[in-house]
């Protein structure tokens, strides 16, 4: 919530009356008691917000804040436009297909699932299948969600949802031009070992990978 002067002023002496309240608020805040700890009950107060760089994709705010113990501080927050989709898809023999590519954050090369950003309004099941056909040129007959996540809510508020997609065709790829890609076309145990192994590090690619294994592995899915 965003707050008055009047409120901030009244906080401050509320701290100033019980010091002992807000020294221990913290240790307080963790013990599962009903009338301590509330999971629906924001514990930040956001004194004001100012928006400190903005593009297409992002925009990275400076909060100033009263944090759940009461004390003055700052929280940066980076707001994505867009959500994350990310797809593994298996063919009838049990490949599956990996994208490579630099990265330009970590000044990297990296091996990962077929994945992109939607808008936050577009359909998941659509963007997922735009995604699969643009980086591999493959359209699937059969589509699972296999789950949602947020992908680093410490610092962002970035929401991935991703897919297994069977019963695969071939087609033409259709990439973005920022995007310079390498396929390949790998058995889906291989690609299993190397999320485990750690040639795998994009943090999508691991989560979808890792959580497909266990499906399989607990007989919840079968392929």
């Amino acid at each position: 919530m965003i707050i008055t002067d009047g409120y901030i002023q009244m906080k401050r002496l509320h701290m100033k009356a019980f010091p002992l309240f807000y020294k221990n608020y913290s240790s307080i805040r963790n013990i599962p008691n009903k009338m301590i700890h509330d999971e629906q009950h924001n514990p930040w107060t956001i004194i004001d917000a100012t928006t400190v760089y903005n593009n297409n994709w992002l925009a990275v705010i400076h909060h100033n804040v009263l944090n759940p113990a009461g004390g003055e501080g700052i929280y940066g927050k980076v707001h994505f436009k867009n959500k994350a989709i990310g797809v593994v898809a298996v063919d009838k023999d049990l490949n599956t297909f990996l994208v490579g590519q630099y990265r330009f954050p970590i000044n990297q090369y990296s091996w990962e699932i077929p994945e992109g950003g939607a808008p936050l309004d577009e359909s998941s099941l659509d963007a997922a299948k735009r995604e699969l056909l643009e980086e591999t040129g493959l359209k699937a007959d059969k589509w699972l969600q296999l789950g949602d996540a947020y992908l680093s809510n410490s610092v962002s508020d970035e929401y991935a949802e991703y897919f297994l997609a069977t019963d695969l065709s071939q087609h033409a790829a259709e990439p973005e031009e920022t995007e310079q890609l390498m396929v390949k076309k790998l058995p889906l145990k291989d690609v299993f070992a190397m999320a485990n192994d750690g040639r795998i590090k994009d943090a999508l690619s691991l989560l979808l990978l890792q959580k497909l294994e266990l499906m399989l592995l607990r007989g919840e899915i079968v392929l």
